[in-house]
């Protein structure tokens, strides 16, 4: 699509943030309010709208028509964001003249409002927990966190970080992942091991008592990819078998 712009819903406004193909900045920053114009359309109703010819289409306002003729828009879709029910913002695709945009341009736009969707929900969800981690770090002695949810917490976070393409996400995941593992483990040995993030993330699965069938489930991995990655976690921490891996490992603060 030659035209691609869209932006945050909040308190009911549509902030335009986000522009490519553009020719002029009438887009950038505009606040389009719910009900108003395509976008505030889709804002308010929650489903993908378009219009073929943006000048004379009747089903819509015309509250924004100053920025959108100075692109020389003509046919426009408009797709929500939508996370949990609620629409977290607007993505419109956009050409201009006598283009026109059919069906296909509509299931593009709203198949990348879904994987946007789908990283907005893992990362409230990323949110989420590592409030719960502050707020068992602030109140909660360490002789009282429950080991056992801290051990959960710290394998899922693993198995969300290994499926991320945001790499500053992922980052952030796995820094919460050794928070985790130095608020359960008791300080000890000095690390020696230079286990790789594939490595914990297979230990942090065995740790729970996971076979190889269901490590590779959890981390979209073969069992033989993961019996692999635990023979080298066990040559790297000296130990003979899976257990001793886990123990070795907790031992020095690299799983709760």
């Amino acid at each position: 699509m030659p035209v691609s712009f869209g932006g945050q819903a909040a308190e009911g406004a549509l902030h335009l943030s986000e522009l490519a193909g553009v020719r002029t900045n009438m887009l950038k920053g505009l606040q389009v309010r719910a009900a108003a114009g395509l976008g505030g359309r889709v804002l308010a109703r929650g489903r993908p709208d378009a219009v073929s010819d943006y000048a004379t289409a009747l089903t819509i306002s015309h509250d924004y028509d100053a920025p959108v003729l100075a692109e020389g828009i003509s046919s426009v879709v408009a797709a929500p964001v939508l996370v949990g029910g609620a629409v977290r913002g607007v993505l419109y695709g956009a050409a201009r003249g006598a283009a026109r945009l059919g069906d296909r341009a509509i299931d593009v736009v709203v198949g990348v409002t879904r994987r946007l969707a789908d990283e907005l929900a893992v990362r409230d969800e990323v949110d989420r927990r590592l409030r719960l981690l502050r707020a068992a770090e602030t109140t909660a002695p360490r002789e009282q966190v429950a080991l056992e949810e801290v051990r959960e917490l710290h394998a899922e976070f693993r198995a969300i970080a290994q499926g991320l393409d945001d790499s500053a996400l992922r980052d952030r995941l796995h820094q919460a992942c050794d928070r985790l593992a130095g608020l359960a483990s008791p300080s000890g040995e000095a690390r020696t091991a230079n286990l790789t993030p594939r490595e914990l993330d297979v230990l942090s699965q065995v740790a729970l008592g996971c076979t190889n069938a269901e490590t590779g489930n959890r981390l979209s991995l073969r069992p033989e990819t993961v019996k692999a990655y635990l023979r080298s976690a066990m040559h790297k921490l000296d130990v003979h078998n899976r257990h001793e891996a886990v123990v070795a490992a907790r031992r020095q603060g690299l799983l709760p």
